[in-house]
């Protein structure tokens, strides 16, 4: 899923009275941490290169890939874990109560992203660290996934609307 979207689901699910940007901050902080990471290195560095991501011919290859640092996949691994997410809501949960609840944006990300990433692209591997198992899903991008997700958010959006 798009990061955007992820953003759009988080606040009208998860964001409730002052924690409306919470939700946000966990809904989108999965691709953040990762790929927004990339992105901000590459561009204080001046290597921002334009055009299609390339295609990731298989994960599980020794050899690092030429336009991704290692540390990339391992972030995204651990940012897309649901192991890793639930821990961190249980410490959470001890410590500050009333952020659980914008906190669950991040395991509904992992969620969102789970059917929607094919293998060939930053697969979403939930059990990650204890299993690399993951899905072969249907590109978010695709149109099929793409316009039922932007009629969820207005959907979602207009309901809540309607019912304050």
């Amino acid at each position: 899923m798009d990061t955007i979207s992820h953003a759009f689901w988080s606040r009208g699910l998860f964001g409730y009275r002052d924690h409306k940007w919470l939700a946000v901050f966990f809904g989108v902080m999965p691709d953040l941490v990762s790929l927004g990471l990339l992105f901000i290195i590459k561009l204080f560095n001046g290597i921002l290169n334009y055009g299609a991501l390339p295609k990731l011919e298989n994960l599980f290859q020794l050899a690092p890939y030429p336009d991704y640092p290692d540390w990339l996949f391992f972030m995204d691994n651990l940012s897309h874990s649901f192991v890793v997410s639930f821990t961190c809501i249980a410490i959470i949960y001890f410590i500050k109560r009333d952020f659980v609840l914008p906190m669950l944006a991040w395991p509904f990300h992992i969620m969102l992203d789970f059917p929607f990433h094919t293998k060939e692209f930053f697969p979403t591997k939930i059990f990650w660290p204890i299993s690399d198992f993951s899905f072969d899903g249907i590109s978010w991008s695709s149109p099929e996934v793409w316009f039922p997700n932007l009629a969820g958010i207005i959907l979602l959006f207009w309901y809540k609307k309607k019912n304050r």
